[in-house]
């Protein structure tokens, strides 16, 4: 879905003049239509998730013909499994690993999985900082898989994921989606999460799965109160 300057703007709670720069200065992944600038909604996402930018609950909201049924991120997370000291010593083999003990069905090609993920990693680092890695790929994998999920996992060793602090990855959130709607719902709520301090602390630790599952089931009950809100008051932003 292409954005206008106006809708990325509105999607990430912030002016027009500070959207354009922010494509000067940081380097806002955008395209030029007509000589206006446009925009991926996935790529913004992206975007606004490793910048730590605070987006509009209305990332959560779908279109009324893209609607489908979907979890919420502790069902994704209970779909792909909590898996600890996740075994590796780079990017290729943390990866490797992980596609490796993903809850996937038989017919899923794994190596192609694991192919698309190294690849996005060489177009550039899905750390987000402080210790965090969000593999996935800007064209989003949709493979035949039952529900959305993530594969949530702590390494065994820390390792250099090119992170724009500089620090150690020592959590990995691996998405897999049947839909890209559903891959956008999922990075939304899981960049909304991850500036969360309850959830940051029980990953950081880190907690046990049924901490974890129960922490994500706050994130997922917050987010739904957030929305409510936003429909009462008709949408209005401040």
């Amino acid at each position: 879905m292409q954005l206008s300057v106006r809708e990325a703007a509105a999607l990430m709670n912030v002016s027009e003049k500070t959207i354009y720069r922010w494509i000067k200065q940081r380097k806002l992944p955008a395209f030029r239509i007509n000589e206006q600038y446009r925009f991926s909604r996935a790529e913004i996402l992206e975007w606004a998730t490793a910048h730590r930018v605070n987006v509009s609950t209305e990332i959560f909201r779908e279109p009324e013909h893209q609607r489908i049924p979907m979890g919420g991120l502790a069902d994704a997370i209970q779909a792909g499994g909590i898996h600890y000291r996740v075994g590796g010593g780079d990017k290729e083999s943390v990866l490797r690993s992980a596609v490796a003990i993903m809850r996937l069905p038989e017919e899923v090609d794994r190596e192609f999985l694991l192919d698309v993920l190294v690849a996005r990693e060489s177009l550039g680092s899905t750390a987000i900082g402080d210790g965090v890695a969000i593999p996935h790929v800007r064209n989003p994998v949709v493979l035949h898989i039952p529900c959305p999920m993530i594969a949530l996992c702590f390494l065994e060793n820390a390792i250099d994921f090119q992170a724009l602090d500089g620090k150690l990855v020592h959590t990995v959130f691996v998405i897999v989606s049947p839909t890209i709607t559903a891959h956008l719902n999922l990075l939304s709520r899981l960049a909304f999460a991850l500036r969360q301090p309850e959830f940051t602390d029980v990953i950081t630790r880190p907690a046990s799965r049924e901490e974890i599952i129960a922490s994500a089931q706050h994130i997922d009950r917050l987010i739904a109160s957030r929305n409510a809100n936003t429909a009462g008051d008709g949408g209005d932003r401040k």
